[in-house]
């Protein structure tokens, strides 16, 4: 198996992609009112620096999701009937005149309504805290106390009706994933992500590019896509859901205005071969702990893996690992070979 990924260094609001030409797509935009992406949003509409100086935080906030429309309007252009798209984003609270909270996730669900996908259940993602002080406000006393925010918003969009498959299709039961894996992923929170498996040879990019742990883009990889099909990341950063596809047996495109952030791909993608065989082996040695602390009886045996399964949809689950890594004109290519476990 073969895989293609590629990025662009341009705008998300003018996507270098054909119509209906991924399959999912997987990003998390800068997000409005947070001050480390305000130069960010100012470039791409001087009325936001205007309405953020004059202390003006409703005139800034429905700029910048402006902003986010019309890279959203790409997104639907892009993604094929039947295609998810998943946006992580956090809401922000700010004191502009006064202090109160901008509900980013409540206003992307809606541009995405606006454009004709369906809303599906999303996830909330309850990040580690940063600190142990865990108020804002007026600390001990009431009333002027305000609630930490610890978790984000993964929202899960369809564009129209289900994709459909012949019956049996191979690349998709292939891509299954374990009965106790679909339990776990597909909860409404998510407490449980590890933090970044590698670190990026310029410590400032992890900072600049907001990146979000691999696990979280190669859970949602796995989840939402099939084996050969096409992830999309339009605010790219510096490549993690282009490198959760790559080990996952996917193709990828990414979008990303800063060059340096772009380049950083590099280094990562050669990660890859190493990466892909650790994720299956610890992916495959976790069900097999499951199965052996269960004490249940299974009444199926994977097809390619010596252990049991509980479904008969499990039966052909199969994993891959990058083989070779080819850097090429326009990106890289990279072969998969089956993982023998």
């Amino acid at each position: 198996m073969e895989t293609t990924h590629r990025v662009h260094v341009g705008d998300a609001r003018d996507l270098p992609l054909a119509d209906d030409s991924v399959a999912l797509v997987v990003t998390s935009p800068p997000y409005p009112m947070i001050e480390m992406w305000d130069d960010v949003f100012a470039a791409l509409d001087p009325e936001i620096g205007d309405a953020l100086e004059a202390n003006d935080g409703d005139r800034a906030h429905d700029r910048m999701l402006s902003v986010l429309d019309d890279a959203w309007a790409e997104v639907a252009r892009v993604l094929e009937p039947g295609g998810i798209a998943v946006v992580n984003v956090g809401d922000a609270t700010r004191t502009l005149d006064r202090f109160r909270v901008y509900d980013n996730h409540a206003r992307i669900t809606t541009a995405f309504e606006a454009l004709g996908f369906d809303p599906l259940p999303g996830v909330l993602w309850r990040k580690p805290a940063n600190s142990a002080a865990k108020f804002m406000g007026s600390g001990m006393v009431p009333p002027n106390a305000y609630v930490t925010l610890e978790r984000e918003h993964l929202l899960v969009f369809r564009n129209g009706e289900r994709r459909e498959f012949d019956p049996g299709a191979q690349r998709r039961y292939e891509a299954a994933y374990f009965w106790e894996e679909r339990n776990r992923w597909f909860s409404d929170v998510w407490d449980d992500l590890n933090g970044e498996r590698q670190t990026l040879s310029d410590p400032d990019l992890r900072e600049r590019s907001g990146a979000f742990p691999l696990e979280l883009p190669y859970r949602l990889v796995n989840m939402y896509s099939v084996y050969g099909d096409t992830v999309l990341d339009p605010f790219w950063g510096t490549g993690t859901t282009s490198l959760a596809a790559a080990v996952a047996g996917r193709s990828s495109a990414g979008v990303e205005h800063d060059p340096a952030l772009a380049s950083a791909f590099d280094d990562r993608i050669e990660d890859a071969p190493a990466l892909s065989r650790d994720l299956a082996a610890e992916r495959l040695a976790a069900h097999r702990e499951y199965v052996r602390g269960s004490g249940d009886d299974f009444e199926y045996d994977a097809e390619h893996y010596e252990t049991p399964v509980r479904t008969s949809q499990e039966r052909r689950i199969r994993f891959y690992e990058v083989a070779a890594v080819e850097e090429t004109d326009g990106g890289w290519q990279l072969t998969h070979d089956p993982f023998e476990g």
